[in-house]
């Protein structure tokens, strides 16, 4: 009978065991923040093992000192007091020699320096302490311990072999999250490398963005800021026309004037006349003073008209005039006014289809239409999406008293891989809420809103999905180099720091037609 139940016991232990490492594989799949990861699988260990403390310390290779990543059942300063050197203490001891330590009562151990001073409440000789190495291949990166309560009944060695089981899972996550986040910073260097080379001295201040289709942006309104020349910017919503708006103003030879704005959409009919032109006492119910409208307010400086697309048939031919001859009349009057003001206009809508049903007026459309600037969505410039990111945390940060430091892998890869519907608006949007979630001052990805949820990635295919997001930014980064160099092959690898030999791997691997891309190179 003693026999059966002896049995069953190892039976129950062994199915537990099982159950805590099919659980720690499954907690390994689910984000690239190794804090994130490691805190979980702490709290199984807490749970499977009655575990009081536990830690994952890692080797910094480049000033040999030992600090605590992870922990459980310790407070942030007891883990900033956890450093350690090669050789010192337990932890430096097993880091050093790649070998496990196990310490039955941590009192009768003087090499035991409980740094963290973590354990000063309790009886030292009812403390036992577990440490064993984290290992790729033959190189000891790190150490998993813990300590727990001292027990005659309690198997030291069967935690010893259970530990060494999960240090060696959790290894290969580290490898994998280092390899990853390696080509990442790569891939940022790259970056960062390709597009200081690029003219970046016709970037307006008040614009962020350094991606190819941005720089085209940025050369436009270099050449006609300083003009006179009515400007349409044409792009969808959020895209940030008015910021556009802004920097052809303030770079204009008007800057120090009036910039005048008004939404063509957001005013019935009824009123959209008298806040362009303004009106006379008397005109209409209500108008019980002269009012100026924004156009004579505007003079000398520039008027920017957003979602021009909405304008009544009316108010287009008002428009129409004042672009041509340069004077109006006020609703209601007959006193002609004279205004010299600069227009920018901006829509999302498509004008040509508009003309077409009879909305719009062609000849409008080509006094509009002079100086076209497209804004490209925000999925159109994936490189940039990290420099707003790190923008708008800066910007709510300060609003909000916060102190968002980072943002976590798997966050990163939702917003790489998401669409922007809502363009740099609704990143905006999205950061500020995940700045007012956070509690530990990094944006996780359960902070960034539902509807972005959707895109999160099944356990099995995070890294395949995080490694096409990784390979969509480097063949954007080695087309904006190719089109910056006129389609030269040499002189693109070499912005990019590659050899001609790598840079033609690359473009067979992404598909790259160097031919045909010169040729549209050519024919823009």
């Amino acid at each position: 009978m003693e026999t059966k139940q002896i049995r069953d016991d190892h039976y129950k232990k062994k199915v537990e065991e099982l159950s805590l490492l099919f659980n720690i594989s499954q907690t390994l799949t689910r984000s690239m923040n190794l804090k994130e990861i490691i805190n979980s699988i702490m709290q199984l260990i807490a749970d499977h093992m009655g575990m009081l403390r536990g830690m994952l310390t890692i080797l910094n290779r480049q000033t040999g000192e030992i600090f605590i990543e992870s922990a459980y059942g310790l407070s942030m300063t007891q883990q900033e007091r956890g450093k350690y050197r090669l050789g010192e203490g337990i932890t430096g001891m097993v880091v050093q020699s790649g070998e496990p330590a196990v310490i039955p009562r941590i009192s009768e151990e003087p090499q035991f320096l409980n740094r963290t001073k973590a354990r000063k409440d309790i009886k030292k000789e009812d403390i036992a302490f577990i440490c064993v190495p984290v290992k790729i291949g033959k190189e000891t990166i790190g150490a998993l311990s813990v300590d727990r309560l001292f027990s005659e009944e309690i198997s030291l060695n069967e935690d010893l072999r259970l530990l060494s089981i999960i240090s060696s899972l959790i290894a290969q996550a580290v490898r994998f999250i280092q390899t990853v986040q390696e080509e990442r910073q790569r891939l940022i260097d790259d970056n960062l490398r390709l597009q200081e080379r690029l003219k970046d001295q016709f970037r307006p201040a008040n614009i962020v963005g350094r991606s190819h289709v941005m720089q085209q942006v940025y050369h436009l309104i270099n050449h006609v800021a300083k003009s006179d020349t009515t400007v349409l910017l044409r792009g969808e919503s959020g895209t940030g026309k008015e910021l556009i708006a802004h920097a052809i103003h303030y770079n204009s030879n008007r800057a120090d004037k009036t910039l005048i704005k008004i939404n063509c959409a957001a005013l019935p009919d009824t009123v959209i006349e008298s806040e362009l032109f303004g009106h006379e006492r008397g005109a209409f119910t209500g108008a019980i003073t002269t009012r100026k409208g924004r156009f004579e307010l505007a003079n000398k400086g520039t008027i920017f008209l957003d979602e021009i697309g909405d304008l009544s048939p009316n108010t287009q031919i008002k428009l129409l005039r004042i672009l041509q001859e340069k004077e109006f009349e006020r609703v209601g009057g007959s006193v002609t006014f004279k205004t010299d003001v600069r227009v920018i206009t901006a829509t999302n809508q498509n004008l040509e289809l508009l003309i077409k049903e009879n909305k719009f007026r062609e000849d409008l459309y080509y006094r509009l239409n002079v100086f076209p600037v497209y804004i490209p969505p925000l999925r159109d410039r994936i490189t940039d999406i990290i420099l707003l990111a790190n923008h708008f945390i800066g910007k709510y940060n300060k609003l909000n008293n916060k102190n968002i430091r980072s943002i976590s892998e798997a966050a990163m890869n939702i917003l790489m891989s998401y669409q922007w519907p809502g363009n740099v608006r609704e990143l905006e949007n999205c950061i500020e809420r995940a700045v007012l979630l956070s509690t530990d001052n990094v944006i996780h990805s359960n902070l960034l809103p539902p509807s972005m949820q959707k895109i999160k990635r099944s356990k099995n295919s995070r890294s395949s999905n995080l490694k096409q997001t990784l390979d969509n930014v480097e063949r954007r980064l080695i087309i904006d180099a190719l089109e910056d160099k006129k389609g030269n092959m040499s002189k693109a690898a070499k912005i990019l720091g590659l050899t001609e030999r790598k840079m033609g791997i690359r473009l067979k691997k992404y598909g790259i037609n160097l031919k045909m891309l010169k040729n549209e190179l050519k024919n823009k």
